[in-house]
């Protein structure tokens, strides 16, 4: 498995900055969760296999449970490090973004139509952090913004965002999620 440094992956993450969650025009306005990702200049990504011995998203009655993801660039390369040393907060952010766009991809792929999603119900969000680093909100707000963006009311969920000393592959960020579908 390749790694870059965060810094290989600044050009794709800014095509996910927070400019880009602005509201769309009201003549222009997407109504299904694909055209909007679509409206804001973005494609799901293809969806990856499990690094370990799990599966991706688990199915119970109307929810569904998706394992932690981590964010890759368009080349499939994790985007690592470790915000405070190696990275900035607006870094992480958009890393968030990135891994929001992974989750979908694979919820999509579970349920086949993103507009069967009645409402996203947790996020769990886990970053790479130094010690003294207190703005995981923040960074996890990368995900939560998007979510909101694409799905609207729907997309408002309770959520954790933690600092931790390390993730898997080295990632900046670790993102699961519940949601509860038709």
């Amino acid at each position: 498995m390749m790694f870059r440094p965060l810094t290989a992956h600044l050009a794709f993450a800014s095509a996910l900055t927070l400019s880009a969650l602005t509201p769309l025009p009201a003549q222009n306005i997407a109504t299904s969760p694909e055209a909007k990702i679509t409206a804001l200049g973005l494609a799901l990504p293809a969806t990856s296999a499990p690094i370990a011995n799990y599966v991706p998203a688990v199915r119970t009655g109307n929810l569904i449970f998706l394992s932690g993801h981590i964010p890759r660039d368009a080349d499939n390369k994790v985007i690592a490090g470790k915000v405070g040393r190696d990275a900035t907060e607006k870094d992480a952010q958009a890393a968030a973004r990135t891994t929001a766009l992974a989750l979908l991809a694979t919820l999509k792929r579970e349920i086949g139509d993103l507009s069967k999603v009645k409402r996203i119900i947790r996020v769990g969000g886990f970053v790479n952090a130094v010690d003294d680093f207190k703005a995981q909100p923040a960074v996890i707000n990368g995900c939560s913004d998007f979510l909101v963006a694409v799905f609207g009311d729907r997309g408002k969920h309770a959520r954790a965002a933690l600092g931790v000393a390390s993730l898997p592959l080295g990632a900046i960020v670790e993102i699961e999620m519940i949601v509860e579908v038709d």
